[in-house]
């Protein structure tokens, strides 16, 4: 493991070379205390004013530059900032490009931070950090790893504050935390970044923001306005048509009695079924009930076991095939092609995972 500091042979430490070798400077140590006379009396006969004017003055810059490495690698609220959010993939070099585009380098760059602030990005990006969770955690550098755990605390307060989306959260935190107990299990089976106590601590972060999450009471609004037992049925109806997650419908119909017969709604379901399956699936999967009727409801979640469910985001990432760059559509990029709208590809967060596998 190479060590962090100036000199070779410590990792930040100030040697002084005296007569009888390099000696270590620090003021602390009790044996350096007792022989610091003649450490400064042989300093004084090696260097002259000039010398140890610009010793010094090298040494306090070197402290300084210490510090501010130290208060970085520290400061957990870090985050790296660009100008720009786009970035341009390039998976090998080239005559004008050298190196090549690295997951956490993305990460770091298309602003995730301000991205769930954004109600149509936030499940695009809670989607995006549960598929890093489960299988590109370690591929992130340190920076881009400190990113991640901010993007992910600020995610955490938000639900905790406005009460919206915990289902999402617990299951990304559920990935989380597994893929972290493994990785502290089975360390030196594979390379962290970092020391083992900091996956350590993160796991600790992890299962605190669960507990938070697991007391989270939803607080009863009181309005004397429309509620939504007040609407008729088949606009209640519709609603739930709408719904393309069947957790959803089920939470919904947890409200009220009305809504929850609603929600048991046999075409409700094989709506939602056809929707995300194909025929060739449900007849591997065909579930009947003692009538001969087909239990759409429990197909949906057999399904759902076995087969990926159909993705649906209110915005996602672009990719620009003539350009080669990964960008937010509102935010824009420099594109050089003639009609730049027919060059855009949304990217699903599995394909955003994919683009930076080598």
């Amino acid at each position: 493991m190479p060590f962090l500091g100036q000199d070779w042979r410590s990792p930040g430490w100030s040697w002084i070379k005296t007569e009888d070798g390099w000696k270590r400077c620090e003021s602390c140590n009790p044996e350096l205390g007792r022989e610091s006379s003649q450490c400064s009396l042989s300093h004084g006969v090696m260097l002259n004013s000039e010398d140890e004017e610009i010793f010094n003055n090298e040494e306090c810059e070197y402290a300084s530059k210490k510090r501010k490495k130290d208060h970085f690698r520290n400061d957990t609220n870090t985050q790296s900032f660009y100008r720009e959010k786009w970035i341009y993939v390039h998976k090998e070099s080239t005559k004008e490009r050298h190196g090549y585009c690295t997951l956490g380098e993305a990460f770091n760059r298309l602003d995730f931070s301000s991205a769930i602030q954004d109600i149509r990005r936030f499940t695009y990006v809670v989607k995006l950090l549960q598929l890093i969770a489960k299988s590109q955690l370690t591929s992130l550098s340190g920076v881009a790893q400190k990113n991640y755990f901010n993007i992910l605390d600020k995610i955490v307060q938000k639900v905790l504050c406005d009460h919206q989306n915990p289902r999402l959260i617990k299951n990304l935190l559920q990935d989380l935390s597994s893929t972290l107990c493994t990785l502290i299990r089975g360390v030196g089976k594979s390379v962290l970044v970092g020391n083992i106590n900091i996956w350590i601590c993160r796991l600790e972060t992890v299962l605190n923001w669960q507990q938070q999450l697991q007391n989270l009471q939803m607080t009863k609004q009181v309005n004397d306005g429309l509620t939504l037992s007040d609407l008729p049925l088949h606009t209640l109806s519709n609603i739930l048509h709408r719904f393309s997650d069947g957790w959803d419908v089920v939470t919904l119909g947890q409200v009220t009695p009305t809504l929850y017969v609603l929600s048991e709604d046999r075409q409700l379901w094989k709506k939602l079924c056809q929707y995300h399956f194909a025929e060739k699936q449900f007849c591997r999967h065909l579930i009947l009930s003692e009538k001969g009727h087909v239990e759409w409801k429990l197909m949906y979640f057999t399904l759902q076991k076995y087969y990926p469910t159909k993705e649906q985001y209110g915005d996602t990432l672009h990719f620009c095939r003539h350009c080669s760059i990964l960008f937010w559509k509102d935010s824009g990029h420099p594109c050089t092609a003639a009609d730049p709208d027919s060059c855009f590809t949304p990217v699903s967060p599995q394909h955003f995972i994919d683009l930076f596998k080598f």
